[in-house]
């Protein structure tokens, strides 16, 4: 460490405080050369954020809010609570946190939101799939509706008679 006042970098620690949160610690020193005393705090430094690569090419931080603002909109006048929203934003967002370090591919969040709603909700499964996978054709929009239909539970066997 530098001394403030005569630039000297041998110093002493005096005091050696953890902050009331616990993030930082508060050194009180004093230069070995002219015993100037000056305050340092050090604290962990944070990992970076996790960034988005667009379709477009161009890079934004993922944020909990925006994800969790897309899901409010596929589900916009449908019979889901604020609650079920925010958990579920809540663990896709701790899901694409804990499994990638510094980027995430847009597909790789868009393909997790639609799993998660087609549990959900069907009818804002189909609002998110309309928007995340661009359909210009009504034929488009039809063919995942029918994917809706397939059972996607392999292991149900039909009930008999039906």
């Amino acid at each position: 460490m530098r001394c403030p006042k005569c630039g000297f970098q041998e110093d002493k620690v005096i005091d050696s405080r953890a902050s009331r949160d616990g993030s930082t610690i508060r050194r009180r020193r004093e230069c070995l050369s002219c015993e100037h005393r000056f305050t340092t705090y050090e604290e962990i430094e944070k990992p970076s954020r996790l960034m988005v690569l667009k379709r477009d090419g161009r890079h934004e931080e993922f944020t909990r809010e925006k994800l969790i603002a897309g899901i409010q909109r596929a589900c916009q006048k449908r019979p889901v609570s604020p609650e079920a929203i925010e958990e579920l934003g809540g663990q896709i967002y701790t899901q694409m946190v804990n499994s990638y370090d510094r980027e995430v591919n847009y597909r790789e969040i868009g393909e997790r939101v639609m799993n998660a709603l087609r549990g959900l909700d069907k009818v804002a499964y189909i609002r998110f799939a309309s928007v995340y996978r661009r359909f210009e054709e009504a034929d488009e929009f039809v063919h995942e509706v029918k994917k809706l239909e397939k059972p996607h539970d392999t292991l149900t066997q039909p009930l008999p008679g039906v």
